[in-house]
């Protein structure tokens, strides 16, 4: 999605903007720009592609105290400079993130009243609409404010004007938008990366509010104009770690990272007793010791996470079970009240659908728990309840440790309903918390194995066009997110399946140039994976199977195979993801194509 980021303080605001975007690149963009005040007079440079175009655009005397800057991920008109934000009215530049729905509308009024376009965007009539409440007498902020009672749809905005060399105006209503707090100097961003390396202290703005930053401090309101307090959270993320620290791509560093993501996002939840606690939790006891069902609630990878926490839960505490994706709960008519446990899984905390399906559960009676990776995002402060997965910044577009530390805070809740329903004892519950304790050091063994191993794999079929993934049980859906995780990066189309419904389809798709990646673990299953791996053999299809360590049933049954660390089979979820990560990475590389910030796509998708 696209990216902001403001500055307004001593320092120059030009180095701290690019620097800002550099930060923000992971969010896919197709073109940038910035805005700044010099000498009283408004300075606008954009270009279309990589920041260094934009650099290359930026004369080195240009200094300024405030300013704001943007990528761009084009939605209303074509990648071009003329599209590219910051858009400029007379004496007011705009950056934004979002939709704004009624902007044909807004534009033939305005039209009608003398104004001129020069872009394809949705965006410049926010320029417009404040430009001329400026030319009628209103301060900044009053002409901001107004302006956004025009606006139907999603924005994160950040506005500077002519004449106005000592504020900057931001907003939001449906899209991320956080303000850093530093000394003497305030930041604006649509993520946390670009303030790290100044404050770690920060407010995250909440819908239909609006933050005015001067040299002297922030003023949060609502769109009437009236005051907000508002908590500063402090972050507890380094620089450090939003950096590559020696990787080839954040993606890499970020598979990397799953042993420390699944620690950090365990260890401190498991009691000595054996138990789970989950800290300043507030969803209480009686809530999760009653709920008649859940509904799970993802998009995407988050998705495949709760897919496998279904299983979970209906094994472990044999409560039923519904999962959606976030775009269909809402518009399916979903039967949800009180006694349903509502769960909504999202790294970033911001996805739009996920947090409209949260507020429509909420509104139909049901206690809303999120688990995320962003502190202050919009989903943990509007849920009842918030599970943190304690994983640092994704920068990578293709999520990777965001999917196992969803997994690990997925499991904890599901044993820790087990055992409050009476399902799970002491006993099964310090066995299966002692798996889960084991599961960072048998992901060590298996990215010490695998890399390398991935690597000779990916260079024997990195030009194949088409690849088909299956499991079954707990490991349908990791064949869903290699599937994903191949196609997202590599640009090879794709396909996981249930491995029984092979037969029922995709069977005739197999021939000796079709490779399929069959997961088999040592489970209740596996000698149904077994005989579908023979279906695909007599078909010339060529397998690639994953198994457990120390099972040798597939011995001369696959082309390729390859073995994890034995564990409990409800958690080979979680060793399973990491070779296909690998082989989706090793792969892409070999075509080369940008990993971290494959086409088309963004991190965080914060419009509908």
């Amino acid at each position: 999605m696209c990216g902001i980021v403001g500055y307004i303080g001593e320092k120059n605001a030009v180095p701290i903007l690019l620097e800002g975007l550099r930060k923000l690149e992971y969010r896919g963009y197709d073109s940038a720009g910035i805005a700044f005040l010099m000498g009283g007079n408004l300075g606008v440079r954009r270009s279309a592609g990589k920041l260094k175009n934009l650099e290359s655009s930026i004369e080195a005397e240009i200094s300024s105290g405030v300013g704001i800057g943007h990528t761009r991920w084009a939605t209303h008109g074509r990648p071009c400079e003329a599209n590219a934000h910051p858009h400029r009215c007379g004496r007011v530049a705009v950056v934004h993130n979002g939709i704004i729905e009624n902007y044909a509308e807004l534009k033939a009024e305005l039209s009608k009243r003398g104004h001129r376009f020069s872009s394809e965007t949705d965006t410049e009539v926010i320029a417009h609409l404040i430009d001329e409440r400026l030319s009628n007498g209103l301060d900044l902020e009053s002409a901001v404010r107004q302006s956004l009672g025009d606006l139907k749809g999603a924005y994160a905005i950040s506005v500077v004007a002519e004449g106005r060399p000592d504020v900057l105006v931001a907003a939001r209503a449906g899209c991320p938008l956080v303000i850093g707090l530093g000394a003497g100097e305030f930041f604006v961003a649509s993520d946390l990366p670009p303030i790290l390396g100044y404050t770690k202290e920060t407010i995250f703005l909440d819908d239909y509010e609006m933050a005015i930053l001067c040299r002297e401090g922030v003023k949060v309101t609502d769109l009437y104009g009236k005051s907000r307090e508002k908590e500063v959270c402090r972050v507890q993320w380094s620089p450090a770690m939003a950096e590559k620290g020696g990787y080839k791509h954040f993606m890499l560093k970020e598979i990397y990272e799953q042993p420390q993501s699944i620690r950090d996002t365990s260890l401190c939840r498991i009691s000595p007793s054996g138990g789970v606690v989950f800290e300043d939790f507030s969803v209480p006891e009686s809530v999760l010791r009653g709920a008649r069902k859940a509904a799970l609630i993802a998009c995407g990878t988050s998705w495949h996470s709760c897919l496998i926490a279904k299983l979970w839960l209906e094994e472990l505490a044999r409560l039923p079970v519904e999962v959606d994706i976030a775009s269909e709960f809402r518009y399916r008519n979903p039967i949800v009240g009180p006694d349903t446990l509502f769960v909504a899984v999202t790294q970033s905390g911001e996805t739009a659908d996920t947090l409209a399906a949260m507020r429509e559960a909420k509104k139909l009676g049901a206690k809303a728990v999120t688990i995320c990776n962003v502190v202050g995002s919009t989903a943990a402060r509007e849920a009842d309840g918030v599970i943190y997965t304690h994983a640092g910044p994704e920068i990578g577009v293709a999520s990777t440790k965001a999917f196992t530390a969803q997994l690990t805070a997925l499991f904890l809740l599901a044993v820790r309903i087990g055992t409050l329903r009476g399902i799970v004892d002491n006993e099964m519950a310090a066995f299966l918390l002692g798996e889960l304790s084991a599961m960072p050091g048998k992901v060590e063994q298996t990215l010490s194995i695998m890399d390398e191993e991935m690597g000779r794999l990916a260079r024997i079929f990195y030009k194949a066009r088409d690849f088909l993934y299956l499991g079954r049980g707990y490991n349908y859906p990791v064949a869903l997110e290699g599937a994903l995780k191949l196609k997202e990066i590599s640009y090879i189309h794709a396909e996981g399946y249930a491995a029984g419904e092979m037969k029922h389809g995709p069977i005739a798709l197999i021939d000796e140039k079709m490779p399929v990646v069959v997961l088999a673990p040592s489970d209740d299953v596996f000698e149904k994976v077994a005989s579908n791996i023979e279906e695909v053999r007599s078909r010339g299809g060529q397998v690639i199977a994953f198994t457990t360590d120390t099972d040798r049933r597939l011995e001369g049954k696959a082309d390729y195979l390859y073995r994890v660390p034995d564990t409990v089979p409800c958690l080979t979820p979680i060793l399973m993801a990491v070779p296909l990560q690998l082989l989706a990475y090793r792969i892409a590389l070999l075509r080369g194509s940008d990993v971290d910030q494959p086409r088309n796509l963004a991190k965080s998708v914060t419009v509908e």
